[in-house]
């Protein structure tokens, strides 16, 4: 069993060796070369291989939260506010951050685990050798990718649980298509969308900086690649819930929301 103390050091270590990281990148993304062709390549495939996964969370999250609300404002007598009530939740905090961790789920894992099997395989040390920028090539473009796809991949999933919530609303009030969408974008405002949006940049950046770089310093051989791929999804959910604490703490000083 680790010790307290050593645990304590640990944790700090790991953080400066992640500050680090992120300086690294921001060092690196801008300088020569631009790898845009693998940006793409990896914008395509990160956004692709989610929006299935990210469309079928966002519908169950509209019904879900539908189903679930529904109940207790008709003994209110309060089911006029479904819309108004359901779009503000989805677009402030519960899409974003659901889709954020369903993301962190897939792509984290995924880029930690690829990595890291580069890493233990040596592929790394062979970009080195044959003149490549291996950080650029790999690890820049995948989180910029990643920062670029999280945003559009969170506005399709709150669309898509909207439409869910519509779904209820047609079948258990008979309320039409036009009715329902237009009260939900008169409940909202830009105090709603722009911060929603900002933080969904956030997010992405840190899901792809805590996969690279579990997978980049991945360095225990193929036991450690697993380990990688695990610890990414850990480090970058913990990381999501600090991120919104902050964006919401934000947001309430600017926008008194």
């Amino acid at each position: 069993m680790q010790k307290p103390k050593n645990a304590f050091k640990s944790f700090f270590i790991e953080v400066g060796e992640l500050s680090y990281f992120a300086g690294r990148f921001f060092k690196e993304v801008f300088s020569r070369p631009f790898e845009f062709r693998e940006l793409l390549r990896q914008c395509y495939n990160i956004g692709n291989k989610s929006i299935l996964l990210v469309g079928v969370t966002g519908f169950i999250i509209g019904l879900v939260l539908t189903l679930q609300t529904r109940p207790t404002l008709e003994e209110f007598g309060a089911v006029s506010w479904m819309p108004s009530m359901v779009s503000i939740s989805i677009i402030r905090e519960i899409g974003p951050v659901i889709i954020a961790l369903t993301f962190a789920g897939r792509i984290a894992s995924g880029i930690g685990a690829e990595l890291g099997s580069m890493k233990v395989t040596e592929q790394i040390d062979a970009m080195e050798v044959s003149g490549t920028n291996p950080f650029k090539f790999l690890v820049v473009t995948r989180i910029l990718a990643a920062t670029l796809m999280l945003p559009i991949l969170v506005i399709f999933g709150d669309a898509v649980a909207l439409y869910g919530s519509y779904i209820i609303e047609n079948t258990k009030g008979d309320v039409s298509f036009v009715l329902y969408f237009n009260k939900v974008f008169k409940a909202l405002e830009f105090s709603d969308i722009f911060p929603a949006t900002i933080k969904t940049f956030f997010f992405g950046f840190a899901i792809g900086l805590v996969g690279c770089f579990k997978g980049y310093t991945c360095n225990k051989g193929t036991v450690g690649v697993g380990m990688a791929a695990n610890s990414a999804v850990v480090y970058a959910s913990m990381l999501l819930f600090v991120l919104d604490f902050i964006a919401v703490f934000v947001t309430d000083i600017f926008f008194e929301i």
